[in-house]
């Protein structure tokens, strides 16, 4: 199911980021574990020490730390004196904050480095003049430039680079991939691996020279045949890492549209194949089945977008190719599928809430 907060005060529908209720002013934090919104001085509940910095995470009370679960997976951060670096950390981590809900609602096992040895963490840090910080995934560790937090910044490599699409969320997403395709399918000898290999390409490939050969020249020109961006056409690691975070995008947008009752209905658009209902799980049902409904809705978003004067909202197309890659990032993300996603809480924040 798609995590959907409402205001616990009047109702009203909530962002996940929301810090108070934009209709009734009431100050709100998201409990992770039952990822529900409660009002600020909920018996049981504290807020995260970094909440002025836009924080919205609980902590149970009387427990063993004053930083929420997100927060505490970020392995390094600026300085604290470094107001500037600290504002776009504020902007990066609610982009994890939102990465982390995703994760746990498609049900997929997050494991900080303080449970396991490679499992995950992320270093914050701001690039600076001479010394820049490079985005990407290495044993679990997750690094992303705070300077893609500037909107000016990040358009202007968009729009050099040639893609259609950056956002934070995004490269979350893609970093994210890298680390799922090491913890989940590159066991060496299963059958995940081999069929990962049949589909995006032998991962042992130098990535040292596909990337001098990507950058030297470009992406082949039949690239929009077999794969989701030009990106995607770097290397296996990197097709795969695009590839789940288009899994994410879809999903989570398709969940989004499904809890706000979305119908698309073939009595109103003769072209539908039939009635089309997204749904907040596709757990059950083949990929197949959400791309059906991704390629209709999306459609009508991009309309939506363009009403308003904008580019589409999703810049892509999903040839054959990119629907069997997502087919097989769905039956890994079902096959590892958990009961409780945050791994490595403390005992108490497994503990039932006192009634208020």
């Amino acid at each position: 199911m798609r995590t959907v907060l409402d205001c616990p005060a009047c109702g009203t529908p909530l962002w996940i980021e929301s810090l108070e209720c934009g209709s009734c002013a009431q100050p709100v934090l998201l409990d992770p574990v039952t990822k529900r919104a409660y009002a600020l001085g909920e018996p049981g509940l504290e807020p995260c020490a970094n909440r002025r910095w836009g924080c919205n995470w609980a902590v149970r009370a009387g427990g063993p730390h004053v930083e929420c679960y997100s927060c505490r997976l970020t392995r390094r951060r600026p300085d604290l004196d470094d107001t500037v670096a600290m504002g776009k950390l504020a902007v990066t981590e609610t982009a994890k904050r939102r990465l982390l809900i995703g994760l746990a609602d498609l049900a997929l096992p997050i494991r900080p480095q303080w449970v396991a040895d490679g499992g995950l963490a992320f270093d914050l840090l701001a690039s600076r003049e001479g010394v820049p910080v490079v985005i990407g995934h290495a044993d679990g560790v997750i690094t992303i430039d705070l300077t893609e937090s500037l909107d000016d910044h990040r358009e202007r490599l968009r729009i050099t680079l040639g893609e259609p699409y950056r956002t934070m969320l995004g490269h979350f997403r893609h970093e994210v991939g890298h680390y799922y395709q090491w913890q989940l399918v590159e066991e060496p000898g299963g059958t995940l691996l081999e069929e990962c290999r049949t589909l995006f390409g032998d991962e042992r490939a130098s990535y040292a020279e596909a990337l001098e050969r990507h950058y030297r020249d470009g992406a082949p020109s039949d690239w929009p045949e077999n794969y989701i961006s030009s990106y995607a056409t770097m290397h296996p690691w990197e097709d795969f890492a695009e590839t789940f975070a288009h899994y994410q995008h879809i999903l989570a947008t398709l969940g989004i549209t499904a809890n706000g009752g979305l119908l698309m209905s073939r009595q109103a658009q003769p072209a539908l194949p039939s009635d089309i209902r997204p749904r907040t799980d596709y757990t059950d049902v083949p990929m197949a089945d959400a791309l059906t409904d991704w390629t209709w809705v999306s459609h009508l978003l991009n309309r939506a977008n363009h009403a308003m004067g904008k580019g589409d909202l999703y810049p892509f197309t999903i040839p054959q190719p990119v629907a069997e890659k997502l087919d097989f990032v769905h039956r890994v993300v079902v096959a590892s599928r958990v009961h409780e996603p945050f791994i490595g809480l403390d005992a108490q924040a497994r503990e039932p809430l006192p009634k208020s």
